[in-house]
C-alpha cells in the first residue's frame, strides 16, 4: 500500500510539471522587463571593482553622488515625473550635503576630487554614474508596470535574470582565461558569505522602495542610514564626529524637508482658462490651495486643501 501511494504521488507530480512550467513561463514573460535592470546591475557590479583601480575609495563615493541628478533626469524622461524648482534645489542640496560629509575621507595631498588624468577613468566614471541610475529607474518602471504581481515573485525573476547574466559572464571569462577561473567559490570565506547575504537583503528591501515609493526616496533613505551609521559608530566605538559630518547632516536634513514639503509640490495648472474663471474667487481659491502630493515622485496622489484661505497656514503642520 505505501508503495502504491508513493507511485501515485510521483505520477501526479509528473503530470503537474507541464502546468507548473507553463505558469512559470507565463510569469517570466509578464516580467520580462526585469531583465533590463538585472543586466544593468550585473554590469554595475563589475564596474564597482573597476572604479577602485582608477580612484581611491573616497573619490568613488564622491562620484557616486552624481547619480542623484542622473536619476532625477531619467525619472523625468522615462517615467514622466515632474519636479518643481524647489525640489531640484533640494536635490542639489542633497548632493552638496553628501559631498561635504565625505570630504573628510579624502587623503591629504590630493586634489579636491582626486581625479586621475587617465582618459579611461573618465569613461568609466560616465558609465559608473549612468548604468546604476538606469538600473534603478528601469527597476522601478518594471516593478510598477506589473503592480498586481507579488513583489516576491518579481524579485525571484529579477535575481533569476541577474544570475543568468552573471553566469554568462563567468562562462565568457573561463573561455578566455581557462577552466581554472570557473571556480566561483575560490577565495570565499564566512565573511564574504555574510556580505553576500547582507547585500541580498538590501536588494530585496530596495525593491519595496522602488515599487511602493520611488528611487528618490530610496536615495534619501540610504543617506539617512549612512548618517545614523556614523552616529552609532561615534556612540559605540568612540569615533570622532568631524565638522564636515555635522555640516553634511544639516544640509541633508534641510534638503529632505525642502523636497517633501507640500509647498514644493508641482501645481496642476488648468488649461484653457477664461477671464471669468481667472477672476472667480472660487477658482482662485481652488488654484491657490490645491496641490498634488508627489511623495518624492511616488505613484500616489494626495490633495492639500485649506478650508479657509485666510486661515490656511503658510507652512505644513
Amino acid at each position: 500500500m505505501p508503495r502504491t501511494a508513493n507511485l501515485y504521488r510521483m505520477v501526479l507530480f509528473y503530470l503537474q510539471m507541464p502546468v507548473i512550467s507553463f505558469i512559470l513561463l507565463q510569469a517570466a514573460r509578464n516580467n520580462v522587463l526585469l531583465a533590463v535592470p538585472a543586466f544593468l546591475y550585473a554590469i554595475n557590479n563589475y564596474l564597482k571593482f573597476i572604479m577602485q583601480l582608477y580612484f581611491n575609495p573616497a573619490t568613488v563615493k564622491m562620484l557616486s553622488n552624481l547619480k542623484v541628478f542622473v536619476i532625477a533626469l531619467l525619472l523625468k524622461i522615462i517615467m514622466k515625473r515632474r519636479f518643481s524648482i524647489i525640489q531640484w534645489e533640494a536635490l542639489a542640496l542633497l548632493l552638496i550635503g553628501i559631498s561635504v560629509n565625505q570630504l573628510r575621507s579624502l587623503p591629504e595631498g590630493t586634489s579636491a576630487l582626486g581625479l586621475p588624468v587617465a582618459t579611461g577613468a573618465y569613461l568609466y566614471t560616465l558609465i559608473f554614474v549612468t548604468v546604476p541610475s538606469l538600473a534603478s529607474v528601469f527597476n522601478e518602471y518594471a516593478l510598477k508596470s506589473q503592480y498586481d504581481t507579488s513583489i516576491y515573485h518579481q524579485n525571484l525573476f529579477l535575481y533569476g535574470y541577474g544570475a543568468i547574466f552573471n553566469f554568462l559572464g563567468i562562462v565568457i571569462t573561463a573561455m578566455f582565461k581557462g577552466p581554472s577561473s570557473f571556480d566561483i567559490l575560490q577565495g570565499h570565506s564566512k565573511a564574504t558569505m555574510l556580505l553576500i547575504c547582507n547585500n541580498a537583503a538590501q536588494g530585496i528591501l530596495s525593491s519595496f522602495f522602488f515599487k511602493y515609493a520611488d528611487t528618490i526616496l530610496k536615495k534619501y533613505s540610504s543617506t539617512v542610514a549612512t548618517i545614523f551609521t556614523g552616529l552609532a559608530s561615534a556612540a559605540l566605538f568612540g569615533h570622532t564626529l568631524t565638522m564636515n559630518f555635522i555640516l553634511g547632516i544639516s544640509i541633508v536634513f534641510i534638503s529632505m524637508h525642502q523636497f517633501f514639503s507640500p509647498l514644493s509640490k508641482v501645481k496642476d495648472e488648468p488649461k484653457n482658462i477664461s477671464l471669468e474663471s481667472v477672476d472667480s474667487p472660487k477658482n482662485k481659491r481652488s488654484k491657490d490651495t490645491s496641490f498634488i502630493g508627489m511623495a518624492a515622485g511616488a505613484n500616489e496622489d494626495a490633495s492639500h486643501r485649506a478650508v479657509n484661505e485666510e486661515k490656511a497656514p503658510l507652512l505644513p503642520i
